[in-house]
């Protein structure tokens, strides 16, 4: 049973160099772990007994600590008996070994034309074969062993997050954004669909006021002919891309709807959109940027009608 503040679980994750220790760590980093990378094993009792960061709410989040040949006094039999000890104290504590094919490291290796750790003064084969010698103990008391020769970097990350993600977890964050492009468009959009082609309610006197969250102004913009095919599109699009974006990790999706002021269209259309993804199992969070900003004439087309 671990004490407040201690991880409940703590996962060594080592292998051969070039094999993607850095993609697994940077992988449990986004799936919310803590890591840390070649801490020197004179070091890991102090890690394991300091406090929670300032302002952390999560006393439990489960801690990565990334060990290699490079660790300043690396021991490989030293790793095994400190993993053994946690277990006997009755903590959560494994090793992840990332293993590679010796063509393959040196074929990475000559690809980034970075040097091989062990081989500074050698050839990198030498270093590959020393190295696979000091691992050999980690390797065989590996409790997740992940061979990578035939993996891409997105591979990697797919298979960590099916082994080591929470699924209870939120999953993907999905906003749907509505804004105005004469404010500017929003930088942190993923996707993005311009309505600007609907007939715009700017142009009606009784309706120019109201926004796109009145029934009226809905309204008005629905009876547009081209409105339920181009809604039916974007939304099964959006369907057939969101799952994607999470089978690949993607923590957060935003969707921006724009029109020229932010005010109608784009409004009506965003909640539009995020009602229909709710009915498919989706939760999205409406943001309406540009809502409440005061707009003039002057930021709509001189020209009133479609696609003004």
């Amino acid at each position: 049973m671990s004490k407040a503040g201690e991880p409940r679980r703590i996962l060594f994750v080592t292998g051969m160099s070039g094999a993607g220790k850095k993609t697994a760590l940077k992988a449990l980093e986004d799936m919310g772990w803590e890591t840390v990378d070649n801490l020197p094993l004179s070091l890991l009792d102090r890690l394991l007994a300091a406090g929670l960061p300032e302002g952390s709410i999560d006393e439990e989040r489960p801690l990565a600590i990334g060990i290699d040949s490079r660790t300043r006094d690396f021991d490989s039999g030293r790793v095994v008996h400190r993993v053994r000890t946690l277990r006997e104290s009755a903590r959560d504590a494994s090793i992840l070994f990332l293993d590679c094919s010796g063509a393959e490291i040196s074929r990475r290796y000559a690809e980034t034309r970075a040097r091989h750790p062990l081989a500074q003064d050698r050839q990198i084969e030498d270093g590959i074969i020393y190295e696979r010698e000091l691992l050999a103990p980690l390797r065989e008391a590996a409790d997740e062993l992940v061979e990578t020769t035939d993996s891409t970097t997105n591979d990697l990350q797919a298979l960590l997050r099916r082994r080591f993600g929470d699924p209870t977890g939120a999953g993907t964050t999905l906003t749907i954004m509505s804004f105005g492009f004469s404010r500017g468009v929003p930088r942190d959009a993923d996707l993005m669909f311009d309505m600007r082609f609907l007939r715009n309610p700017h142009w009606v006197p009784e309706l120019k006021p109201r926004t796109g969250l009145d029934p009226e102004v809905g309204a008005y913009i629905a009876a547009d002919p081209i409105y339920p095919e181009a809604c039916m599109r974007i939304e099964d699009l959006l369907l057939l891309l969101l799952p994607r974006y999470e089978a690949e990790g993607k923590s957060y999706v935003t969707v921006a709807i724009g029109c020229t002021g932010g005010k109608h269209r784009s409004v009506h259309f965003a909640e539009t959109l995020a009602s229909r993804l709710r009915g498919e199992g989706f939760s999205p969070t409406v943001r309406h940027r540009d809502l409440t900003r005061q707009k003039s004439d002057a930021q709509e087309s001189t020209v009133p009608g479609v696609g003004s």
